[in-house]
């Protein structure tokens, strides 16, 4: 896997010297383990999981998180939607329910400022979380 440096983002776009790691991760510049690929969505499962299935859902257009998305975003938001349900579908694991978390700002524990969504599930999932 390559190692590249990468940087939280404060623009919304990602032509920074330093890289995002998410928007190189949707290239295919650096290695994943895909579970899903079109031309607008890219999932992989998680490098860290924290279930049984941990899988990351990322816009392959670069915007930095939840909280600065605006109507312009709508057909994207609504893909993902979309696309986290078929991508669930795929694992038998999941057709007893799973969740959906996207971690927005400091407060919200957004480490990697790409907009991005974590599909977990395989097991009983307690509330609250964290």
């Amino acid at each position: 896997m390559n190692k590249i440096k990468y940087i939280k983002h404060t623009s919304k776009n990602c032509n920074n010297i330093e890289k995002c790691l998410f928007c190189e991760i949707s290239k295919g510049n650096i290695s994943s383990n895909k579970v899903f690929d079109n031309n607008n969505i890219y999932a992989f499962l998680d490098i860290n999981p924290q279930a049984p299935i941990h899988i990351i859902i990322v816009p392959k257009q670069h915007i930095d998180s939840l909280s600065i998305v605006s109507e312009e975003h709508i057909e994207i938001l609504g893909m993902i939607q979309i696309y986290i349900s078929k991508i669930a579908k795929q694992f038998d694991e999941l057709k007893n329910g799973f969740r959906v978390v996207n971690n927005c700002g400091i407060y919200g524990g957004q480490t990697i400022y790409h907009l991005h969504y974590h599909l977990l599930g395989g097991k009983q999932l307690n509330w609250p979380p964290g």
